[in-house]
């Protein structure tokens, strides 16, 4: 991938909008940050190693081997760190087990008409049921994404841990979430942080660098709201939400299904065609805002 040529021609001098914005999104980051007691010294360390990582990948030229002095002369990493960092193992950036797996059978379960209350939502799921019996339960569930991989009570301890599910006292499950989304457990939510606004910040980056055709990216943003105008669009955009996420979930199982139908036409001619991924998602926020001296 080469630079995109909408890039500005004088890179010691950005836009000013541009730093504006770059100030806006790095505030709440270096919050997180100071909450972990992560320090200016070694934020700069790591973005010595991701400024390298993403010259190196994304800024190549055509037909031509990347060197470390190139890379230094891109970025500004001293050419000895460069190679250092070039040289260097890099870290797994595999999404944890419980989230990989976790996010499939949350996902079975909310679009599945098998695991679904007459009103389409996922009903409580007996943790065992009777061999002869008709109801597929938690096991069932289990047992339908990992096979014989991963036994039912091992998924039902992380979710309990994680706060996905609960169990009453007669051995139902039920779902506490209709995405996977731990209310406990740093690994897991932190993977989801680094996933979610990796690529909400992609797609802006994309839209900024005017590549086509541009991504969905939109908001609604109002100020001047008090604390029960905030509850109610809070429990709207939650419902709301949740249904749009919902139908594209069930959606996404029914085409991911009929690509890896052996008998659908053109499959070896679809095969050739590399996979995709793609991510939509929702976010709402509120914070008390600054008062205007008109406002006063």
């Amino acid at each position: 991938m080469s630079s995109n040529s909408s890039l500005p021609t004088n890179p010691s001098q950005p836009p000013k909008a541009l730093i504006i914005a770059l100030k806006k999104v790095l505030r709440p980051l270096v919050r997180l940050l100071l909450s972990f007691q992560i320090t200016l010294p070694y934020l700069i360390e790591l973005l010595k190693e991701i400024y390298v990582d993403v010259a190196e990948k994304d800024f190549r030229l055509d037909d031509k081997k990347q060197t470390d002095t190139r890379i230094s002369l891109l970025t500004g990493v001293h050419r000895k760190d460069t190679r250092r960092l070039r040289s260097q193992e890099k870290y797994n950036e595999q999404s944890p087990p419980a989230v990989s797996v976790g996010v499939q059978l949350v996902s079975r379960w909310i679009s599945d008409q098998s695991y679904l209350n007459t009103e389409g939502k996922p009903r409580p799921l007996a943790l065992k049921v009777a061999p002869n019996s008709e109801e597929p339960g938690f096991e069932h569930l289990v047992q339908s994404v990992c096979k014989q991989d991963m036994r039912a009570r091992v998924v039902l301890d992380e979710w309990l841990r994680l706060g996905i599910a609960n169990v009453s006292d007669d051995n139902w499950v039920e779902l506490n979430t209709h995405a996977f989304i731990p209310s406990s457990g740093l690994e897991e939510k932190a993977f989801y942080l680094g996933m979610n606004i990796s690529d909400h910040l992609e797609a802006a980056s994309q839209n900024l660098l005017e590549n086509k055709p541009p991504f969905l990216e939109r908001c609604v943003y109002y100020d001047g709201l008090n604390d029960q105008a905030i509850k109610e669009l809070k429990t709207d955009a939650e419902e709301q939400g949740m249904a749009l996420l919902k139908a594209l979930n069930k959606k996404a199982q029914a085409l991911k299904a009929q690509d890896q139908n052996p008998n659908k036409e053109n499959q070896h001619e679809e095969t050739k065609k590399p996979l995709q991924r793609m991510n939509f998602g929702l976010y709402f926020f509120s914070q008390p805002g600054e008062t205007s001296d008109k406002d006063q």
